[in-house]
């Protein structure tokens, strides 16, 4: 008879996603895993069954909270473009907060450089989370554009990925050490396009 698990999986899940973020996939061994876990070797295989399946885990963890944020931003009474203001804005203090701190980034952009190109099974995962990204934003960018608050030449498909690739773009940006003041124009220059 199998001996019952004695910690919470959700918890180790998430341990598990910010070593991940931490130190990127190839980078996290088994070891960093239990010690970022608190489990045994053989209770992360015997639950998990490999380090690819906890990443996948912890990366589908981490989109699930990026989603909600997204969500309820999108949701929120402001304007659409506001609400695409608020988004770039975000990730400016988010990468601001962490240049002090952690510099770690966002696991789905690291996900993408690192590891997209050679797991089609990640890859596969990324291309839906955007996806879902994408039809958010261009849902709102089209009721936006309806009551007039994007041009109406403008199409919300083509914004969407704009907004998209901006976050991107910001978050690579800050990493390679560009200051506050300049994410702030680039994220200007974005919305000039809405």
């Amino acid at each position: 008879m199998a001996r019952p698990r004695k910690f919470d999986e959700e918890r180790a899940v998430d341990a598990a996603m910010e070593a991940f973020w931490a130190a990127g996939y190839e980078a996290t061994s088994a070891q960093d895993l239990c010690e970022a876990t608190g489990l045994g070797r053989s209770s992360i295989y015997n639950t998990f069954k490999s380090k690819h399946d906890l990443f996948e885990r912890a990366l589908a963890r981490y989109m699930e909270c990026k989603s909600a944020e997204l969500t309820e931003l999108l949701e929120s009474e402001l304007p659409a473009r506001d609400k695409i203001r608020a988004l770039l804005q975000r990730v400016i203090d988010e990468e601001s907060a962490a240049r002090g701190a952690d510099g770690r980034g966002c696991l789905v952009v690291n996900t993408y450089v690192e590891v997209s190109a050679r797991d089609d099974a990640v890859a596969a995962a990324l291309a839906r989370d955007y996806d879902k990204r994408l039809a958010a934003i261009r849902d709102v960018l089209e009721s936006g554009r309806r009551a007039g608050e994007i041009a109406a030449g403008k199409d919300a498909r083509t914004l969407a990925h704009l907004a998209i690739a901006s976050v991107s773009g910001l978050r690579v940006a800050a990493r390679a050490g560009v200051g506050r003041a300049e994410l702030e124009a680039i994220a200007d220059a974005a919305l000039a396009a809405f």
